[in-house]
């Protein structure tokens, strides 16, 4: 998983609330035992004119010019901001996986379903929660100012607005401490290897039967 310490990146603006799951990463997609390959139809439904089904050409799809992510001034967005209740609906963690795919690093917003929530800290995807009052300022930035950029400092839990203006958020000590290091589930595990393997050396040096196969 990769470190989370400060990114700074293009903001795009999602003025939906309630933003479920499906829509994010829809159904038909989710046959893949890959964690990869989700970008390319990430929000589909909305993104494209034509029905989604997995093995499409991208490139020969007919594209939503109405759509924010399809329009100019957003290519290359990596923050995006959302409205409450963001990632609801059904458990898949195939969702954050096809935001990061996309490239975003970031989400801000009111509220987050918690399902969602956690999947996005497993997988180095940043939910940072911000008040409604100041989402509606970032948003009005974003839509007035092309090009509008955010700094996210994870280690001094702050949102750096262009003219230098800091939001405070708060992310879980434990949290943190992954995202920054780049820990998942698996590389926390990881950490104590040597253990693991001395472990298993002294388990079969007792019980040597273990190693027989049938």
């Amino acid at each position: 998983m990769d470190k989370f310490v400060i990114h700074k990146g293009l903001v795009a603006p999602m003025d939906r609330e309630n933003v479920d799951t499906d829509a994010i990463i829809p159904k038909q997609f989710l046959k893949s035992i890959k964690k990869t390959g989700f970008g390319p139809n990430l929000f589909d439904e909305w993104r494209y004119l034509d029905k989604g089904e997995p093995g499409q050409d991208p490139t020969r799809r007919k594209p939503n010019p109405e759509f924010v992510l399809n329009q100019p001034r957003y290519q290359g967005a990596s923050v995006l901001l959302a409205r409450r209740n963001f990632g609801c609906g059904s458990s898949r963690e195939h969702a954050p996986w096809a935001l990061m795919q996309y490239g975003f690093r970031a989400i801000l917003a009111p509220s987050f379903a918690d399902i969602f929530f956690n999947n996005c800290f497993k997988n180095g995807l940043l939910p940072i929660v911000i008040p409604e009052s100041v989402m509606d300022l970032l948003f009005n930035e974003t839509l007035a100012f092309p090009g509008y950029e955010l700094t996210i400092d994870l280690d001094r839990q702050v949102v750096v607005r262009p003219q230098g203006e800091e939001i405070p958020f708060e992310v879980q000590a434990f949290r943190r401490f992954c995202l920054m290091n780049g820990f998942d589930d698996i590389g926390l595990t990881l950490r104590h290897a040597d253990k693991i393997r001395t472990f298993e050396a002294e388990r079969l040096a007792r019980m040597p039967w273990l190693s027989q196969t049938l």
